[in-house]
């Protein structure tokens, strides 16, 4: 019988609702900025099928200018596209395979100028798979991040770089924390503030890094998706691409961004900035408002974290986690219910539920 465990590593196998794709513009455009920290390290891209995946395209032809060490990639049972683009047999690693729809892995340690035509290129890739057995081997599981075969490799490996199924993002990241690895994983902006992830965010241990170019983020999604229904802008069936705003990418490695100095030049006054009812910080409406002489604590909202360096400001607490219940503060009637959140009083005697705020405190005092 199956165990609910075993049900959970079976759906997120493939799982259809995960299948978005980066594309290899959007990964070169992120990676430029963390080209030192790749030199003489182990890559790992744990959730790619390597024919599918633009991770592996990109570390693969960037295998020799980024110093890299080793790269390792792997697939996983029932994605949609292993074994669709190129015959598996004709590979020197699973030409005995039994089932090319069977999960397996790419180890590489070096991609030589195997035809000859003076560039390192996906060609070049191809001829070292197609007669090396050592790179392309089987895996006897089912290639989910979870299982003791992939938590084998990335024990082995230095740096993480991937796009995570999203539906098991604070899985992903726990395991990473634990395995005390070093990461870029394209996320949902929507879940720095999950009770899993949050605390990381809070002690400095991950970040968001520079983001997608103006903030869109474009995915390519199996055909099958042409059918599903998406909101108005988000899929486009002329590039069969979906795109959101909401998605960045989380990291811990350094990056010139994290020590940039917000300019502010708003005052403070107590019009301008109210206090919440239920927790001790005033109401900053945008990151551009922040008054660069308050010294107290304030409430932005996540997108703050776009923009946040550590030598600037201290992150507090998210309202979630800080806001005194308003069952205590005011009678029923007077409020929007619903989870924790900070509140405003109106000139009319009820409150303002505002949405989920950052608390930050400017550190050194306010200027």
């Amino acid at each position: 019988m199956a165990t609910a465990r075993s049900k959970a590593l079976s759906e997120r196998a493939g799982d259809p609702k995960d299948e978005y794709y980066s594309r290899i513009e959007d990964i070169e455009y992120e990676l430029r900025h963390y080209k030192p920290h790749f030199k003489d390290k182990v890559v790992f891209c744990n959730c790619d099928d390597p024919y599918e995946s633009d991770f592996f395209k990109y570390f693969a032809m960037n295998f020799n200018a980024l110093g890299l060490k080793k790269l390792i990639a792997t697939s996983y049972t029932r994605s949609p596209i292993v074994g669709n683009q190129i015959d598996l047999f004709e590979t020197a690693g699973l030409r005995d395979a039994p089932d090319p729809k069977q999960p397996y892995k790419v180890e590489i340690t070096e991609v030589p100028d195997l035809n000859d035509d003076g560039a390192i290129d996906l060609l070049d890739v191809e001829q070292l798979l197609r007669h090396d057995a050592n790179t392309m081997t089987m895996l006897e599981g089912t290639g989910d991040f979870r299982s003791s075969e992939s938590v084998e490799l990335l024990n082995e490996s230095d740096i993480v770089v991937t796009n995570p199924p999203f539906s098991l993002l604070s899985e992903f990241i726990g395991q990473l924390m634990e395995h005390d690895k070093k990461f870029v994983i394209v996320a949902s902006k929507l879940s720095v503030t999950y009770k899993p992830i949050w605390p990381f965010f809070q002690s400095g241990r991950m970040w968001l890094g520079n983001g997608f170019k103006n903030g869109n983020a474009y995915f390519r999604v199996p055909d099958a998706y042409r059918d599903r229904k998406f909101a108005s802008g988000v899929f486009d069936p002329k590039t069969g691409l979906v795109k959101f705003r909401n998605i960045s990418w989380f990291t811990n490695l350094d990056i010139a961004k994290r020590h940039e100095n917000l300019t502010l030049f708003k005052r403070y006054t107590p019009e301008q900035y109210p206090t919440y009812v239920n927790y001790p910080a005033i109401e900053v409406g945008t990151v551009s408002q922040i008054p660069r002489d308050y010294d107290g604590e304030m409430g932005v909202s996540s997108t703050f974290l776009d923009s946040h360096n550590p030598d600037q400001f201290e992150i507090i607490g998210y309202s979630g986690g800080l806001a005194q219940p308003m069952k205590d503060i005011a009678p029923d009637g007077t409020y929007t219910k619903g989870g924790p959140r900070f509140y405003l009083a109106q000139s009319d005697g009820t409150y303002k539920r505002m949405f989920d705020r950052v608390i930050i405190k400017q550190i050194g005092g306010a200027s």
